[in-house]
């Protein structure tokens, strides 16, 4: 039995359609049905205007963001799909705070409605650092199918992982 590490936290009866979905070679075909749409953000510049957008529409009174970009060095294994970061530093007699979302450059080739989904992540730590009740409800207001989309994500990291590679290589050109 092919263990999936992006779905250990989901009941076994969705893995089992996972797994079936992977056996039998149409896992890729199931998520283009369901996500066929790419995004066309492909720099930092349009990723930082992208997550700006995101910003004003739900969360205007958040603090600012200093920057946003794909970053290459994020390790999708160790779970780190987007990553936030505070830095403070002082400067002068004043402490300044630099706020940076990293998204995994994994999502510069993913379809949009995973790439938003990363995003909103990212954007529900400016409020809630914690994964807890109130960071969930946050990311549902900003994406209502928010827990769909996340578990679809993780099929999608778990069909990347272990698709055969041409296969993986031809879904994601489309």
């Amino acid at each position: 039995m092919t263990t999936l590490r992006y779905l250990q936290g989901y009941p076994d009866h969705l893995q089992d359609q996972v797994r079936a979905l992977l056996q039998a070679g149409r896992l890729g075909e199931h998520l283009a049905a369901r996500y066929p749409e790419r995004h066309a953000v492909q720099s930092d510049k349009a990723l930082y205007a992208y997550t700006m957008e995101l910003k004003q529409a739900y969360l205007r009174n958040a603090p600012g963001i200093d920057k946003v970009l794909y970053d290459a060095k994020l390790d999708v294994v160790k779970k780190a799909l987007g990553l936030h970061t505070a830095i403070s530093r002082v400067h002068g007699g004043r402490l300044k705070a630099k706020k940076e979302i990293r998204v995994a450059s994994v999502f510069r080739q993913a379809p949009a409605a995973f790439l938003e989904t990363i995003v909103v992540h990212e954007l529900a730590h400016l409020k809630e650092l914690d994964h807890n009740k109130a960071f969930y409800q946050l990311c549902e207001h900003m994406l209502p199918d928010y827990h769909q989309r996340e578990f679809d994500l993780r099929v999608y990291l778990t069909w990347r992982d272990l698709a055969p590679p041409a296969d993986a290589a031809d879904q994601e050109k489309k």
